[in-house]
């Protein structure tokens, strides 16, 4: 039987619409339904002086989401979607927001940690649920579990055209980007946390750039304390290497070569995080105006 659980949809603003150009905080107030409204405009400004543009593309956006599961867990048939308070389903790849100000960011929770089932948004079904990854028909789990949440950061999307000459030349993985969230706390498929970006790996996987945006849940006891790559190396000792080496050894056991990571085998800083989450917004906007070929995704 399907089940439903209510969630609270970490967000405190509107999305806002595409605009060809960078603009400052801007608010433009209308009604819709009886019920007034804003559209928020902002600008990301990075320390070292540039100013960098998120986009999103729905005019309204609705905080109060139910996670309904269909089928049962660890079976081909479950899917998680994500429903408005009318009953319709949105999808949690293309309409939560990625950004929420003051540094803050939407990140879902595709796999609890401490657990091995590979759980994945569809990026080729419609409305885009979370689903258990399969290879030739078989429900695929990793080989011991993830010691960290993990799922994605909406609104981005790993541009398979183009090639990050960076991290030598590697093309996208056809993905949203991938964040590992080290807070203490077990998360549950679905769940929507606010984060905040401390880091960035450059995962290559079979010739594929696959970020993992290391990030921490603001209601973590820890948060306040972590705001960069060396403040988590100083408190969470051990935790960026032993985050690289789990995802550079796991395909190990089934007989397939490491994973590599470029950026010199290191966990990038802070402001280079948030620029692979502003230029993977900006591939995330160009895909869903078609501006880029969407092939097998689902733009729904």
């Amino acid at each position: 039987m399907a089940a439903t659980r209510a969630i609270a949809i970490a967000s405190n603003s509107t999305c806002s619409l595409i605009a060809k150009k960078p603009l400052t905080l801007n608010q433009k107030h209308f009604v819709v339904g009886g019920h007034h409204h804003a559209l928020c405009f902002k600008t990301l400004k990075l320390s070292h002086s540039t100013s960098r543009r998120f986009y999103t593309c729905r005019a309204i956006y609705n905080p109060d989401l139910i996670v309904k599961e269909e089928g049962q867990p660890e079976t081909l048939d479950y899917r998680v979607f994500f429903v408005d308070k009318s009953g319709k389903k949105v999808s949690p790849w293309h309409d939560i927001p990625l950004q929420l100000g003051d540094g803050a960011f939407n990140f879902i929770v595709e796999i609890p940690k401490e657990s091995s089932a590979k759980m994945e948004v569809a990026t080729d079904e419609a409305f885009t649920p979370i689903k258990q990854d399969t290879k030739k028909g078989k429900l695929r789990y990793y080989p011991y579990n993830i010691n960290w949440n993990y799922g994605l950061l909406p609104q981005t999307w790993e541009d398979p055209s183009f090639a990050n000459s960076e991290v030598e030349g590697a093309f996208g993985d056809n993905d949203p980007v991938d964040v590992v969230e080290i807070g203490d706390s077990r998360r549950k498929i679905g769940e929507v946390l606010r984060v905040k970006p401390l880091a960035a790996l450059a995962m290559i996987d079979e010739g594929e750039l696959d970020w993992k945006i290391v990030a921490i849940s603001l209601d973590d006891p820890r948060a306040s304390l972590v705001n960069d790559v060396n403040d988590v190396e100083k408190h969470f000792p051990g935790t960026l290497t032993a985050i690289r080496d789990w995802f550079r050894d796991y395909k190990i056991p089934d007989g397939k070569p490491a994973n590599r990571f470029g950026l010199g085998n290191q966990a990038a800083n802070k402001d280079y995080a948030l620029k692979v989450i502003t230029e993977t917004n900006e591939s995330w906007s160009k895909l869903v105006k078609r501006s880029i070929p969407a092939g097998e995704l689902s733009l729904v």
